[in-house]
């Protein structure tokens, strides 16, 4: 299963054979059914996982009890909350497998490891951190300046297959809208 990953940082870092082993030695493979929560608010995320397949989302409840979903994965990605998981404090989100999924995971004393002993894996990790700063910076201004019929479609383009995968009071609460009113934008379009 560490194929996905090991292929990805070679499309950008020199990874050789000495860093493949670490690779298989730090990442642990695991499979979740759909539906399972896998990390729980209040606790500390204890992984950083990368997605091998199936569709993973971290969200929170807001002060009227409602699910916010603030980031949808899918292969190939990284997701955890990544403030909690950097600084090992609790975490307010929840991590939920949408679908069945098979993912790496790896513990911060061990992203830590590796990171100290491969160069290779060092650099790909500030590459996947500035990767990260981007896709924020680019979500918070599409959520302040487009509108919930502009991001949708944003979305189809860049990720169609999150619409064929993902429950849409899942894909509303990420855009930022109630279901009902993208079932509205999604009639609109479809006239």
């Amino acid at each position: 299963m560490h194929e996905k990953l090991i292929a990805l940082i070679a499309q950008n870092i020199n990874f050789n054979d000495e860093d493949i082993v670490l690779c298989k030695q730090y990442f642990e493979a695991v499979s979740f059914p759909k539906n399972t929560l896998i990390e729980k608010e209040g606790s500390t995320p204890k992984y950083l996982y990368f997605i091998i397949s199936g569709y993973v989302r971290l969200f929170h409840y807001n002060d009227k009890g409602e699910e916010t979903t603030t980031h949808i994965n899918c292969p190939p990605g990284f997701i955890t909350s990544y403030f909690n998981f950097i600084n090992a404090t609790k975490s307010n989100d929840n991590l939920e497998c949408i679908t069945e999924c098979k993912l790496l995971r790896i513990t911060k004393s061990n992203l830590d490891l590796f990171t100290q002993q491969s160069a290779a894996f060092r650099n790909f990790s500030i590459l996947v951190f500035q990767q990260s700063i981007m896709y924020n910076e680019k979500r918070s201004n599409e959520l302040a300046m487009l509108t919930a019929g502009e991001r949708y479609k944003k979305l189809i383009e860049e990720s169609p297959e999150i619409i064929q995968n993902v429950p849409i009071q899942y894909i509303a609460s990420f855009l930022g809208i109630k279901p009902e009113s993208l079932s509205r934008i999604r009639r609109q379009m479809i006239n």
